[in-house]
């Protein structure tokens, strides 16, 4: 029942963020516990032949870990010049605080935005800037970023095209062993391995699709299924224990006679 409470917490936070932009669902997995081994298996019967299996009781369940799903999301056109959204492999990387240090983080979701010193950042509640650092000008116009992470802008009365800098991605050997902080962010871990940076388009990294943002990949449908199976198992598992407990009682009041 504890393991399955882990997993409706699980399924409850993919749906919770089914509208967050870049958001990557994850999925719960078990694994059993210890056995009691009271008859092992194979062991000699009365006509000295191996018996063709035991008496083994599981103990349990245990959950063992939490996997993250980058299965791409789907794409929605905004229009807006900054919005970007990677079609293939890769994250943004932006710099942020994580426990009072400054780290690089990374994060598939591509709203971003420009501060007051025209710096690109993300469109979260920190506003991290985007690493390298990409700086627009104030009187910049018709701001488009190109498949290979170009962003471009127009100068008022210059109707020629004017590169602001070049964006990088990054990626990892496990990109599901990253650390989840919140905010639409990830950083490294052991797990993951360190980033590999590079631009789009290039060994193996996806394109930019400006003007547009992956959404979540959360299927409301399968999440749905899913919470209505692990529902009815948590009321089966409970059922078991309250029906283990009847037959413990029936046992203590026999001994009484």
């Amino acid at each position: 029942m504890k393991a399955l409470d882990v997993k409706l917490d699980v399924l409850a936070n993919n749906l919770a963020n089914i509208n967050t932009t870049g958001f990557k669902r994850s999925r719960t997995n078990f694994e059993d516990l210890l056995y009691q081994i009271k008859r092992e298996p194979g062991i000699l019967n009365a006509n000295n032949k191996p018996t063709p299996h035991g008496i083994v009781v599981g103990v349990g369940v245990a959950v063992a870990g939490t996997q993250l799903d980058f299965a791409q999301g789907t794409l929605d056109q905004t229009y807006n010049g900054l919005d970007m959204a990677i079609q293939g492999e890769g994250f943004f990387q932006v710099r942020t605080i994580d426990d009072g240090q400054e780290v690089i983080a990374f994060t598939r979701a591509g709203n971003f935005t420009i501060n007051r010193d025209g710096d690109i950042v993300l469109g979260n509640s920190d506003g991290p800037l985007m690493e390298p650092n990409i700086t627009l000008p104030a009187d910049a116009k018709d701001i488009s970023v190109s498949a290979d992470g170009r962003v471009m802008y127009k100068s008022p009365g210059d109707q020629a095209l004017q590169e602001a800098g070049q964006i990088l991605l990054a990626r990892f050997v496990n990109p599901e062993g990253l650390k989840q902080i919140g905010k639409n962010l990830y950083i490294d871990t052991d797990a993951s391995g360190t980033s590999v940076p590079g631009q789009p388009q290039t060994d193996g990294f996806g394109d930019i699709r400006g003007g547009a943002l992956e959404m979540s990949n959360v299927e409301p449908v399968r999440e749905l299924i899913e919470l209505i199976k692990t529902q009815r198992g948590f009321e089966l598992n409970s059922q078991s224990i309250k029906s283990a407990d009847e037959s413990l009682q029936v046992v203590t009041n026999l001994r009484r006679f």
